[in-house]
């Protein structure tokens, strides 16, 4: 989520517009002047889009020189609706990104899963792995210095698969807070508050669903 804050002029005539692109083109445009601007010199954006049928257009300047790229554009995917809503939400823990970013690297990354306990008492926060040198926890408590908020209601335990979750790592080590939000069924809704150079702030979510092969009797 990109806040339009973030933009210095942001315009939107209809109520919503939505297609797909090439997420590589759009990276290869983007960084067309290099991925690091010279001293002194930033690169200016300007994107532009008059509707459907139409290519995205990005205006790319930097130091007086001007390039324009246009993207075709596609009909948009059908998005996966996980019907997670916030008034769903059973448990929630707001945490310093940095005690994830520790958690990943000291857990057991050869593990197939990465277990979630989430409790209103003791162990409050619990991760788990269960990698070929053995089982590896790692607990936070409710009054943790890195933990900023925890509104837990019940215990809940779940398991997910850490090839899903590995590329949420991205998001995680640019961000400074992360929200763990789950749902009764154990859907898992992971979400980074990422700060720019400018203090503007937007948001990259992650929704993974719990691992249906792990049954109550194994946790």
């Amino acid at each position: 989520f990109l806040q339009a804050e973030i933009f210095q002029e942001f315009a939107v005539q209809e109520e919503s517009v939505m297609f797909r692109i090439n997420l590589s083109v759009l990276l290869d445009c983007l960084t067309i002047f290099g991925t690091s601007s010279l001293p002194g010199a930033s690169t200016a954006l300007k994107m532009c889009y008059r509707g459907y049928g139409y290519p995205l257009m990005l205006f790319l300047e930097e130091g007086g020189v001007v390039t324009v790229c246009k993207i075709n554009t596609q009909e948009p995917d059908e998005l996966l609706d996980f019907d997670f809503c916030s008034t769903k939400v059973v448990n929630k823990i707001i945490l310093q990104s940095e005690g994830l970013r520790e958690a990943f690297a000291e857990l057991d990354m050869t593990s197939e899963v990465l277990q979630i306990t989430m409790s209103p008492d003791k162990p409050y926060f619990r991760l788990s792995t269960f990698g070929s040198a053995g089982s590896a926890h790692l607990d936070y408590p409710r009054d943790s210095d890195l933990m900023e908020a925890f509104h837990c209601n019940q215990t809940q335990t779940n398991r997910y698969k850490i090839s899903l979750l590995k590329p949420s790592t991205k998001a995680l080590a640019l961000s400074c807070k992360v929200s763990i939000r789950t749902d009764a069924q154990g859907f898992l809704s992971l979400q980074y508050m990422i700060r720019n150079e400018d203090g503007q702030i937007c948001f990259v979510e992650y929704y993974c669903c719990p691992d249906e092969d792990i049954t109550e009797a194994e946790l």
